[in-house]
């Protein structure tokens, strides 16, 4: 009786640890790939800084990188004064997962010697020569979306992102993501939480122009 007991654990035991998991992949996860042509594109802040000469005219370009990845969708993302496309202020790299049903997340990376990729999105030979190796993870930034019916919603995770442009101390980012619309508004704070950069009426609005 106690060998045929051990016989059904060990047979248990087998059958638990045989079993085949499927992994993630992005091909089949079609709320990630949804989420990320939102993202996907030419924006610009043209129409808002019309409005209000407090904001400036922005251009923003987010094009995919590493599709062999499946793992996760990854973005090339530059962003700059419109009259100066040529000299990005910013340029990231994102790392976009779908956690759990109406959560999506954004890993934000840093590039090194990120000259060299100015103009990746329209540039082959710069898209092959950008690596995994090539990029470094902030800490702390990574902002977390919320899947609403008709748009997404999120940002940074309070005081976590770290921060020392121009005396900050922590950056927060607040993201509204819709059809053809993405609002972003990045606030920079001293160590007593005072905003000592970034717009203070609201977002920047960019509008998709392809």
């Amino acid at each position: 009786m106690k060998s045929q007991y051990i016989i059904l654990i060990i047979s248990i035991l087998f059958i638990g640890c045989s079993r085949v998991y499927p992994q993630f992949n992005t091909s089949n996860d079609t709320s990630l790939q949804e989420f990320a042509n939102l993202l996907i594109g030419e924006f610009s802040s043209k129409d808002q800084s019309l409005q209000d000469t407090t904001y400036l005219n922005i251009h923003l370009s987010m094009s995919r990188i590493w599709e062999d990845d499946k793992s996760a969708i990854w973005l090339y993302v530059e962003q700059a004064i419109d009259s100066k496309r040529e000299k990005p202020y910013r340029q990231r790299v994102y790392k976009l997962n779908h956690p759990n049903e109406s959560i999506f997340t954004s890993d934000i990376y840093t590039l090194k010697n990120q000259e060299r990729f100015i103009g990746l999105q329209n540039d082959s030979e710069k898209r092959k020569t950008l690596t995994p190796e090539m990029i470094e993870h902030k800490e702390g930034c990574t902002v977390k979306m919320n899947k609403m019916i008709d748009f997404y919603i999120g940002g940074t995770d309070s005081d976590k992102c770290p921060s020392d442009l121009r005396g900050a101390s922590y950056a927060t980012t607040k993201i509204i993501l819709k059809e053809n619309m993405l609002e972003s508004w990045d606030q920079g704070f001293d160590k007593n939480g005072v905003q000592v950069w970034g717009a203070t009426k609201g977002g920047y609005i960019f509008m998709r122009e392809k």
